[in-house]
């Protein structure tokens, strides 16, 4: 049983029968899975471990929430799925200098869906190679991201990892460059700084900026100067104005 949700714009599978299937078949899919409070049967069990397994976010709730979110039979389970097929993160890697514009974006916990679809029709349209986001922490990739990307989020390579830092630190290995937005005060205009293709540009979250832990793996910081005393650029306006620097770079 399916169901989009127009007012949370999101989508939710539920029953057992179809959240298994997901479960078994695709669960990368799944954002977060709902359960029912008090079910102590050897399916519930099971599906914990599933979760546990792959990673998945799961939430322990009664039966009235799970009402509000799934009206109809629900079975005492629900997964919030997100609208997307995921690529896997090892293939974009070794695939990334293949891309017309050789670049990847990993998101550091950019919780606006409206943000990622924005930054994804830049992306698509210059020839960029794929968007990498956390399974936890980052926006739900669900209807409002694709709708905002226009339809780009669908033909963009899309990953999500476990660990941020960890996925850089793979990419650093195989030596991609790694560049992070940010307005430290080692920071360099991305329009004098030296930028190497292929490459992953960081973009972090809209008010703290990129993590300490993540930041660290980046080799060099860059950012759009500013003409004029202004707080802050939208994190889709300034990546979309970062990714056409590393377009204008390619050879």
């Amino acid at each position: 049983m399916k169901k989009n949700d127009k007012d949370n714009d999101t989508t939710v599978i539920a029953g057992r029968k179809p959240v298994q299937e997901l479960l078994l078949d695709s669960p990368e899919r799944i954002d977060l899975l709902y359960l029912q409070k008090g079910r102590q049967d050897k399916n519930f069990e099971r599906t914990i471990q599933r979760c546990k397994k792959h990673g998945i976010k799961y939430k322990i709730a009664d039966k009235t929430e799970l009402g509000r979110i799934f009206p109809g039979n629900h079975q005492g389970i629900i997964a919030r799925v997100a609208a997307l097929s995921f690529a896997d993160y090892d293939e974009i890697l070794e695939n990334l200098s293949e891309s017309p514009l050789p670049l990847l974006i990993v998101l550091d916990q950019v919780q606006d869906p409206g943000n990622v679809g924005v930054l994804s029709r830049s992306l698509y349209a210059l020839g960029g190679a794929g968007i990498v986001t956390a399974k936890h922490g980052g926006a739900f990739l669900g209807p409002a991201a694709v709708k905002a990307s226009a339809g780009a989020l669908n033909k963009l390579a899309v990953a999500r990892v476990n660990n941020i830092s960890q996925a850089l630190d793979k990419a650093i290995d195989m030596g991609i460059n790694i560049y992070g937005a940010g307005l430290d005060v080692d920071s360099t205009s991305a329009y004098t700084a030296e930028i190497n293709l292929p490459a992953i540009l960081v973009l972090g979250n809209e008010e703290k900026g990129i993590r300490f832990n993540v930041e660290k793996r980046c080799q060099k910081l860059i950012h759009i100067p500013f003409r004029r005393e202004f707080d802050s650029l939208n994190v889709a306006q300034a990546g979309a104005m970062l990714i056409s620097e590393f377009s204008r770079r390619v050879s």
